[in-house]
């Protein structure tokens, strides 16, 4: 998640010179502060969002820093994975644990044989934290619209191809229009942000397949085509039904919304997986472009995944006799009344815009040879 840090840092880079004489009085606090670290310095510009200006006096965010933090390594029970979430250094997450403990007086965490778990003590904080963020979200909801300004922070689940392929596009135009917003990630297979969704640690998600469970609500964003890929030098452009099976075929992993897809397709095409001389499955989309540009055989794939590709000339899209799978790239939110705040801003931002922001990337190659 590289680009998105270095996104969010220009963006707010480029918002602090307009308040820069509003901030130095909050940022001489914290440097004079007898309890400041070097972590809390660190964090203090990248894990809560710019301040709202409100009749020209800063707002700072709710939610303690070092709450926050604790929050997500409790999630994760893992220092590395809590610290991507946070797009933070790992040291950095360490030291504002230890200065919480350090704090409180007591050990929130126990480390050892490489295993992270929480002790009774922090259990019970966990609780409360939880509560606070909650209560803090919501004073910032609350706080935000009287000024017709959205913040508070967005828990966002993505799907692994958008998160690879068309995230970057996406939350660019969005933080742009609604910079105030902080964001927590997490990416995963169609089923796994389901289950994110549902068990609240999400507030909405982006997915690439069906969401078949009545706990959840889809609506479509953004259209999507997988194509069969192979490699350039392939001898062929398009393949009848006998030449297809006979072909290794590449596909995603159970779970994943794009093997619904392309499982989908093929069957209605009258492809049954069992008629493939040979499925290899892989767990994800690199794996599968890769595959094909050394090992040979037939994938599908995102159109959006292959844009670089096209353009090296190392994969082709190739035509498969009576194969089209298409999907929408989906909005999911948990059945009920339309979410709010942070969550609705992402939501409608998605059904309004997203299909606005761009085309996938097309192959000169296929139009040519199929033109004829």
């Amino acid at each position: 998640m590289q680009w998105l840090r270095k996104e969010r840092a220009s963006f707010r880079q480029f918002h602090s010179k307009q308040s820069v004489d509003q901030l130095a009085p909050q940022r001489s606090s914290i440097r004079h502060s007898s309890r400041a670290s070097n972590a809390q310095l660190e964090l203090a510009p990248t894990l809560f969002s710019d301040p709202v200006s409100v009749d020209n006096q800063p707002m700072a965010p709710l939610e303690n820093v070092r709450l926050k933090v604790f929050r997500a390594v409790a999630e994760h029970l893992n220092f590395h994975k809590a610290a991507e979430q946070l797009f933070l250094t790992q040291p950095a997450v360490t030291l504002q644990i230890k200065a919480l403990e350090s704090d409180l007086g007591v050990r929130l965490f126990d480390r050892a044989g490489g295993k992270v778990t929480l002790t009774r003590q922090g259990a019970v904080l966990l609780t409360y934290a939880n509560k606070l963020a909650a209560t803090a979200s919501e004073a910032e909801r609350e706080l935000g619209c009287k000024d017709s300004k959205i913040i508070g922070e967005l828990s966002l689940g993505v799907s692994t191809t958008i998160a690879q392929y068309v995230l970057s596009r996406l939350l660019n135009a969005f933080f742009v229009e609604n910079p105030l917003i902080d964001l927590t990630l997490h990416s995963g297979n169609t089923s796994e942000i389901v289950r994110l969704l549902l068990s609240s640690k999400i507030s909405v998600g982006l997915i690439e397949g069906p969401a078949r469970d009545r706990g959840v609500h889809t609506e479509p964003f953004m259209e999507d085509e997988l194509v069969p890929i192979a490699p350039v030098d392939t001898p062929f452009d398009a393949l009848s039904g006998n030449e297809f099976v006979r072909e290794k075929l590449l596909i995603r992993e159970h779970g994943s919304g794009s093997r619904h897809v392309v499982e989908t397709a093929l069957k209605k095409a009258g492809y049954p997986l069992k008629a493939f001389k040979k499925v290899v499955v892989l767990d994800s989309t690199e794996a599968i472009k890769s595959a094909v540009e050394v090992c040979h055989g037939i994938g599908f794939v995102s159109r959006w995944a292959i844009s670089k590709e096209l353009e090296l000339g190392t994969l082709k899209v190739v035509q498969v006799k009576g194969v089209k799978a298409t999907r929408h790239f989906s909005v999911v939110t948990r059945a009920g009344p339309e979410p709010q705040g942070p969550a609705g801003a992402l939501r409608t931002f998605a059904l309004e815009r997203a299909r606005f922001l761009s085309n996938p990337p097309t192959n000169p190659r296929q139009s040519r040879s199929f033109n004829r």
